[in-house]
């Protein structure tokens, strides 16, 4: 057998080969299961953004993969969520229809996952239903059929049409802007607005902070969301300064979040905002970015596979990985991958660095997926370690001032 030197070299870095189940059951340590599913039911896409971390990044096993999920890898999945939800007892599930482009696969297909999930589920089990898309194919005939099921929808757009067209535009560089805002004005008629879940926007240094969240509030969003594009140690993001002193991204978080904060009515909730301002308040979060919740989420690809999160498809070939499939493992297999372990120990799965930061129960040391080097593999601070603090430290002042003053004035 002939060995990739590649590939046992990161068998070598953390956490595989570093965190065994057994042994951290041993010490009282109990996974978290999965109460979000993420279905991949279709595996390409109709534009070509150029910042995707699927297809223009290392790992390119989408080319492999089958373009719709068959009915089959439907069933399995659905019996495997239902099986799950009986074993944890869970009360809720949410299940996302990704991709690629999610909508490329049909309102058929749609129809099938949530009618096989809902079969599949027991009674005392609620499941939410949302589909992640880039809101090109968003007409009546598909708005009526998302209806139908109850399907919310989120759309991803990055800002206004120089904003948004600097990075998400078709295979032939014509720009996607104006088919998303037709879709974005078929979701918010008052047929629709119920479906409404929320915009997500990728941060583009070159794209105005303040003008970039006004040109997304324009389009009503009940929430939104801003992301830091995918990065790392070893392929740093766009913009990124080795030197601490400069902080671009948590600059440019900071002058939208001040937008956002001092906004004399507040017209949606930004969950990165919204999830800082809780866990400076010792409240929860609610997404994996910022924060310590352990990570409670599973991908399954079109051919059935199970996967990690898969934006650690930005970090190497095979990162998402579990070796797993949805026709021969319950997802509770998924819960032993060291991975997985590692973004459900807390503390225990950071680095030395961040366990000895003061912000270390805010931050939680930065997304997972970018965190990685190669050598060392993701016990590391976020590549983004001091926009975050610098971010952080922002928010903690305006948020400390205003009980401060809310206090001052309960006492008067």
């Amino acid at each position: 057998m002939t060995i990739d030197p590649v590939k046992l070299l990161r068998r070598l870095e953390w956490p595989e080969g570093f965190l065994d189940a057994d042994d951290l059951e041993a010490s009282g340590w109990k996974p978290v299961p999965f109460q979000s599913f993420v279905l991949k039911v279709h595996s390409r896409c109709n534009l070509s953004c150029d910042y995707c971390y699927i297809y223009e990044m290392a790992d390119q096993s989408w080319q492999n993969s089958p373009k719709v999920m068959s009915n089959d890898v439907i069933e399995q999945s659905a019996a495997r969520i239902g099986e799950h939800a009986r074993s944890h007892g869970l009360s809720q599930v949410d299940v996302v229809l990704h991709g690629g482009e999610p909508l490329l696969a049909g309102a058929d297909v749609l129809a099938r996952v949530v009618t096989s999930v809902r079969r599949e589920l027991p009674t005392t089990t609620q499941a939410r239903f949302t589909v992640q898309t880039n809101g090109v194919l968003l007409d009546k005939t598909m708005l009526n059929a998302l209806a139908a099921h109850g399907i919310g929808v989120g759309v991803s757009i990055d800002g206004g049409p120089g904003a948004n067209d600097r990075h998400r535009r078709y295979a032939n560089g014509r720009g996607s802007h104006d088919d998303v805002v037709r879709g974005l004005n078929a979701l918010r008629t008052p047929s629709y607005q119920h479906l409404y879940q929320g915009l997500l926007c990728t941060i583009d240094l070159s794209n105005d902070p303040v003008e970039t969240y006004r040109s997304l509030l324009a389009h009503d969003p009940p929430a939104m969301d801003f992301l830091l594009p995918h990065g790392n140690w070893s392929a740093p993001p766009p913009g990124w300064d080795p030197d601490p002193s400069h902080t671009p991204y948590g600059d440019w978080l900071i002058t939208a979040f001040d937008e956002w904060y001092d906004a004399p009515v507040q017209l949606t909730s930004v969950r990165l905002f919204r999830d800082a301002i809780s866990l400076l308040l010792g409240g929860p979060t609610t997404s994996e970015q910022i924060g310590m919740t352990p990570a409670g989420v599973v991908v399954v690809d079109t051919d059935g596979s199970l996967e990690q999160v898969d934006t650690l498809k930005s970090a190497y070939e095979g990162a998402a990985n579990t070796d797993l499939a949805v026709h021969s493992s319950p997802f509770d297999a998924a819960l032993r991958h060291p991975a997985l372990m590692a973004r459900q120990i807390g503390v225990a799965g950071l680095s030395e660095t961040c366990r000895a930061c003061p912000e270390r129960n805010v931050c939680g040391g930065g997304y997972y997926t970018h965190r990685y080097k190669e050598g060392s593999g993701f016990l590391n601070p976020t590549v983004y370690c001091t926009d975050m603090m610098r971010f952080i430290t922002h928010v903690r002042g305006r948020v400390t001032a205003d009980v401060k003053n809310l206090s001052s004035n309960a006492a008067t």
